[in-house]
């Protein structure tokens, strides 16, 4: 069971995320937050798996909010993005924060809740619509990167089938997706994720995307 909160200033669309969210056999909405401040600390008390987070809110915002879910030693949540805005500072200074995925408001249900269950399987999620947008212009914000000798990527920590899954990733495909696109089974995707998250000492896959660009073995 998926324990979820949600954060949103506007009382009628936690109620509706709420109400459609919680229909759902695998999702338990644990509770709801009406600013960043609220959902710091109901995270903290509630314990969630993923936060639903509105990326402004008034006060405390979403972005304040995720740095400090992240900063909690004793956090296991991932935090989801909702944003009506496609790219803007906000996106990016979530990014840095620690954000698990970004969803734009006005998703369509089954791609809300397929974002919801990938955060909370450690995946993480980018809006296809978002990602190379994202991707792009999160790189062009950061000085150019080189591999280096004694870096991870050159020193051939990741075999070329995970490097294959690494730049499908930042493509913003989905497991299933990549599978086909590879011509395997998604049993041996979700192995591959798995090895190069732990090998790149990634949280989700956004973050191992992120680790890509600054190791210079993605390109966007």
């Amino acid at each position: 069971m998926i324990r979820l909160l949600i954060a949103d200033d506007q009382a009628v669309v936690r109620a509706g995320l709420s109400v459609v969210l919680g229909a759902e056999d695998d999702i338990d909405v644990v509770g709801e937050a009406i600013d960043g401040a609220d959902a710091a600390r109901r995270a903290r008390e509630l314990r969630p798996d993923v936060v639903c987070m509105d990326i402004r809110m008034p006060g405390t915002d979403g972005i304040e909010a995720t740095r400090r879910i992240m900063a909690d030693p004793d956090n296991t949540a991932g935090v989801l993005i909702l944003t009506t805005f496609d790219v803007d500072e906000d996106v990016f200074a979530a990014l840095g924060a620690g954000a698990a995925g970004f969803l734009l408001k006005g998703s369509d249900e089954r791609t809300l809740l397929e974002a919801i269950r990938s955060v909370a399987a450690g995946d993480g999620t980018l809006d296809q619509r978002l990602t190379r947008r994202i991707l792009r212009e999160f790189t062009e914000r950061r000085s150019p990167s080189r591999v280096s000798a004694d870096s991870p990527a050159a020193a051939g920590v990741l075999t070329a089938r995970e490097l294959d899954v690494l730049r499908l990733l930042a493509e913003g495909l989905s497991n299933a997706e990549i599978a086909d696109r590879l011509f395997v089974e998604p049993t041996t995707v979700k192995y591959h994720l798995a090895s190069l998250l732990q090998k790149t000492s990634s949280r989700d896959r956004l973050q191992a995307v992120l680790w890509g660009l600054r190791e210079g073995v993605v390109a966007v």
